[in-house]
């Protein structure tokens, strides 16, 4: 069962639909899925350098700065096991890069994608610094003068373009949103329930086929 999750990864609700997504799968250990992380976006006009946090607050929410929205992604954190700590968030940044390291990591994909939630949610890192990013992927298995030679260059570059354009072409505005076989989707971070009867589908499927 293959699963591609369209998300970013300084989206918050990505983070909390990835715990999800492993709560879902862990009631089921007899589906073994192969997971794709796919890149969708948020931002995709912020340039490289990124912005301020606090001014990308001001233009996204206005002079509240999303004080009740991220309220209330805390409080649901909380119930998976994260604890946001979006006071320490400096900068917001670009995350072509932090898709660029995500799809060239193969089968270390879901590492890398967790070490950087953690990264920017937990410890306000800055995951559009190229070193900060080499750093993040050292800690997921890569080796750290592969990561920095990769993330120098401009590979992988107009695939992230390609698979962010995909995403929009199929119809996802929003993010998380988990496409299972290319026939099934869920869109948001849904409880694990939500994925029971997508599975099921799946499981019948493929028994019809035998």
């Amino acid at each position: 069962m293959l699963i591609e999750i369209f998300s970013d990864v300084i989206c918050p609700w990505c983070f909390i639909g990835r715990r999800r997504l492993a709560r879902a799968l862990d009631t089921r250990p007899e589906l073994e899925p192969v997971i794709r992380w796919r890149a969708f976006q948020l931002n995709p006009d912020m340039p490289a350098e990124g912005m301020a946090r606090q001014d990308y607050l001001a233009l996204k929410f206005g002079a509240k700065g999303g004080g009740p929205v991220y309220d209330r992604i805390r409080e649901t954190g909380r119930s998976e096991g994260i604890d946001f700590r979006f006071d320490a968030i400096e900068r917001t940044p670009s995350t072509l890069a932090a898709h660029r390291l995500i799809r060239e990591s193969g089968e270390r994909q879901t590492g890398v994608v967790d070490a950087l939630f953690d990264a920017y949610f937990l410890n306000g890192e800055d995951i559009g610094d190229k070193g900060q990013l080499a750093e993040i992927a050292t800690r997921a298995g890569w080796d750290r003068s592969e990561a920095e030679a990769f993330l120098a260059s401009d590979a992988a570059s107009r695939e992230v373009r390609q698979e962010d354009s995909r995403a929009r072409s199929m119809g996802i505005q929003g993010v998380p949103c988990f496409v299972v076989d290319h026939r099934y989707a869920i869109s948001g971070a849904q409880e694990p329930e939500y994925f029971a009867p997508l599975f099921d589908l799946v499981q019948n499927g493929e028994a019809a086929a035998e």
